[in-house]
């Protein structure tokens, strides 16, 4: 066994994503030094994100344990975001309803099936005529098929959120936490001959070693590259990328929008979220190809579909076109939790909380919450579905 030195830590966060950086802050306010470990803090499928809080309005067909993970931690942002200095004007977090629409007779048909899904899960989304919800957004299309409104789909800022945690994260006294601006190549073990041995800490790719009592795996992608997992370890994660383009309404315009519109244009999905800056977010492209600037064929149909439902997009300034990465799983759910060894026991010291596609955002708060309760030694019996090993062979066996 390896003799090694004191800990640089308690807990070291490998990436600082929005994801990352949730957990970081709440292992910080329980008390615990934090080392989060990026070479570019926030700027991955974070910086891209458009950060609708849309638990309900993004329920897909047969993911009934992510929808609940979902509306646990839609529950939890409030008390999330009170946590912070500065709370929602420091955040963007905004509690304006969803208004879901729809462009043809296809889309009303599609939009009113998922609604029987809905229903079925007890949600509460509630059927509009389309005057009803032009009512509400004025310069909606009068042309459309049908209207959903979401009261409790919300929104948050993620740039914005994303900056205000490394910022107060960077302002917690006594040096409680820090930021190091590197790449972690891998992690060590306690016996570095033994990889289902307790992990130790991180190796960075200048050399450095940082050493802590855990080690959370949190950097989207980059964690299937990670040296030192346990072998026995399958990460099968995925890019998938998405454009978003932000645009800025002119004086005469605003409020362009309140409320997020979300929609199906000939089948296809878009939404509008509005800031209140005055810039709109568009995006919903979903891209599994090699190109890793925005797509000419993406941005053409966001803006072509946007119109469709607001047809004032049209008089808007284009600011910027983003495209990333999400990090996407065979079941589009997280891989969150801590990893069994050969033998089948937890492997001390290791948490992976990667894997989160369209829902990081989202998930931050309860992700922190169960990466906090799984540190401290509880059993998180919710989070056994999402554990980061269940597509390894030994797991997918014992679940079959």
């Amino acid at each position: 066994m390896r003799t090694v030195g004191s800990a640089h830590a308690d807990v070291i966060v490998v990436g600082a994503g929005i994801v990352g950086l949730g957990i970081a802050w709440a292992l910080a306010e329980s008390g615990r030094s934090v080392c989060v470990v990026d070479p570019h803090p926030a700027q991955g499928a974070t910086y891209a994100a458009a950060g609708m809080l849309a638990a309900v309005s993004e329920l897909h067909y047969q993911e009934d344990d992510l929808l609940r993970l979902m509306l646990s931690s839609a529950a939890l942002y409030p008390r999330f975001i009170e946590s912070l200095p500065g709370g929602a004007a420091a955040t963007g977090y905004q509690t304006t309803e969803t208004l879901v629409v729809g462009s043809d007779s296809g889309d009303r048909q599609a939009l009113a099936d998922l609604h029987t899904v809905q229903q079925r899960h007890g949600l509460d989304v509630v059927p509009l005529s389309v005057r009803e919800a032009r009512q509400r957004e004025q310069l909606l299309s009068p042309q459309l098929s049908c209207a959903f409104v979401v009261a409790d789909d919300h929104q948050v800022d993620p740039r914005m959120l994303a900056a205000h945690l490394l910022a107060e994260l960077g302002a917690m006294p006594g040096g409680q936490t820090s930021v190091v601006r590197a790449t972690a190549r891998g992690v060590i073990h306690e016996d570095e001959g033994d990889l289902d041995s307790r992990v130790i800490g991180v190796d960075l790719d200048d050399g450095t070693r940082l050493l802590a009592q855990e080690v959370i795996v949190a950097n989207g992608l980059g964690a299937a590259r990670l040296a030192g997992l346990p072998g026995s370890l399958a990460l099968p994660l995925r890019p998938v990328y998405g454009d978003i383009l932000r645009l800025r309404v002119p004086d005469n315009l605003r409020t362009l929008l309140s409320a997020t519109v979300r929609g199906l244009v000939r089948g296809v999905p878009v939404y509008l979220v509005p800031r209140a800056d005055g810039t709109l977010v568009i995006g919903a492209t979903s891209r599994e190809d090699s190109l890793l600037g925005v797509s000419a064929g993406g941005m053409y149909q966001l803006l072509r579909d946007a119109q469709a439902l607001v047809p004032a997009v049209a008089e808007l300034e284009l600011l910027e076109t983003t495209a990333r990465a999400r990090p996407a799983t065979p079941d589009n759910a997280p891989l969150l939790g801590r990893v069994a060894s050969a033998q089948g026991d937890m492997i001390p010291g290791l948490v992976v909380a990667t894997g989160f596609y369209r829902h990081g955002v989202l998930l931050t708060p309860i992700a922190a919450d169960i990466c906090r309760r799984i540190i401290e030694g509880e059993d998180v019996p919710d989070a056994h579905c999402f554990r980061p090993d269940r597509f390894s062979s030994p797991l997918r066996k014992e679940l079959s």
